[in-house]
């Protein structure tokens, strides 16, 4: 099976990360993935990319974490992918399968309501999850489900408790979504890590939308004990 991280964060780019691109791929390199996807907050969430910029040049800003990784990943066989997490009041979803170009000639994204944006991207081919569904802060004020909005849930996030986890198992269940698990990493010493793994390998973001969407690929955990 080929495991792959399917939610992380850079320093490059979220402003709540710790992990440099050279610890991600030191990292998931040494615990055997075959890849990554890299899904900063996007401009209206949780991101260090300066507000001041033109919405161009912020887009571009914002992919430097994707490409940053990416870079020090060449030749180390761990393969590079690109999501985008974007949030609406402490709500969160996490968005594969797009490019660049989709986001720089989408900027309504910046204002609209999740079901607004939701259906925007999932029209042009996304595949759209809501990560951690029940996840509970002083800044959110109250939880937000969009099931109808979306083709999966992240069931299993490994920064979460397993209340909030299972919680979200019964939603996707209910619902008939796809099922996603994901590590939420924001710095090199996480150890509790989940993820979706295939029995072929993925060859593009596309190539992960569809066959989740098929209902291909399982979620696993793993306790990473190695030396960071």
């Amino acid at each position: 099976m080929y495991r792959y991280e399917t939610h992380l964060h850079t320093s490059i780019v979220s402003a709540c990360s710790r992990f440099m691109p050279e610890e991600v791929v030191g990292k998931y390199t040494r615990l055997g993935y075959a890849g990554v996807f890299v899904t900063d907050h996007f401009l209206r969430g949780n991101s260090s990319v300066s507000r001041n910029l033109p919405y161009e040049e912020r887009v571009a800003r914002y992919f430097d974490g994707y490409r940053a990784v990416k870079a020090c990943a060449e030749g180390s066989g761990l393969a590079v992918f690109c999501g985008v997490e974007i949030s609406y009041k402490g709500t969160d979803f996490l968005f594969y399968g797009l490019d660049e170009e989709w986001y720089r000639d989408n900027s309504d994204i910046m204002t609209e309501p999740p079901r607004e944006f939701c259906r925007r991207a999932r029209a042009a081919g996304a595949l759209v999850v809501q990560a951690h569904p029940y996840r509970e802060a002083d800044y959110i004020d109250h939880i937000r489900l969009f099931p109808s909005e979306v083709d999966g849930i992240e069931v299993i996030n490994a920064a979460r408790d397993e209340r909030t986890n299972r919680l979200a198992g019964i939603l996707a269940n209910a619902y008939g979504l796809a099922a996603t698990a994901g590590s939420d990493i924001h710095g090199a010493g996480q150890r509790e890590l989940a993820g979706m793994q295939f029995k072929e390998k993925l060859t593009s973001e596309r190539d992960f939308a569809a066959r989740v969407k098929r209902g291909e690929g399982s979620v696993f955990t793993l306790s990473d004990g190695g030396v960071i």
